[in-house]
């Protein structure tokens, strides 16, 4: 019987750099959530699911994978119309977390509801653009679209860690 759902994810760990205490909880957070409850329909494939989320050549690849292993099916899922929801999330989650860090709590209640409409909108357009592929349910999509971003951080922003891993031109 089809169990259309995600009962084991992975990134590929190769295309993230370090991240730092709060992205790193974000991702736990996002991947136990999305554990716990998920519906994850893939069009000609029967669920359960287990996926590994990775990028390739500008795409998300989302990889199903065998009870053994090996990649069974992969999806691919054009990022363009993603990359602006990506960047602005990126720019309001470094507000977010600064602002929790400065105990600033006037600012961290309106900085955290447009956080989640940005989320928000950014699930429902991760929804479009699998339209055809998978079927998930809004909350899914939040989450995928937390992993997604996940995946996004490549260079030195205070949402990497770079007092552990300085970059390349730093001189102390």
């Amino acid at each position: 019987m089809p169990d259309p759902r995600i009962i084991a994810i992975d990134l590929d760990e190769r295309s993230i750099l370090r991240r730092n205490a709060d992205i790193e909880q974000e991702r736990r957070v996002a991947i136990f959530d999305l554990l716990e409850a998920n519906h994850f329909d893939v069009a000609g494939h029967d669920g359960p699911h287990r996926i590994r989320l990775r990028e390739e050549e500008g795409r998300l690849a989302i990889d199903l994978l065998g009870e053994d292993g090996p990649v069974r099916h992969t999806i691919r899922v054009g990022l363009a119309r993603l990359r602006r929801p990506i960047r602005d999330y990126f720019a309001i989650c470094e507000s977010y977390f600064k602002a929790v860090r400065q105990d600033h709590p006037r600012g961290i209640e309106a900085i955290d509801m447009a956080r989640r409409g940005q989320h928000n909108e950014a699930a429902e357009l991760l929804q479009e653009c699998l339209k055809g592929k998978v079927e998930t349910d809004f909350d899914t999509a939040r989450r995928l679209f937390t992993l997604i971003c996940v995946l996004h951080i490549k260079q030195s922003t205070s949402a990497v860690d770079v007092a552990r891993h300085p970059p390349a031109s730093h001189v102390p």
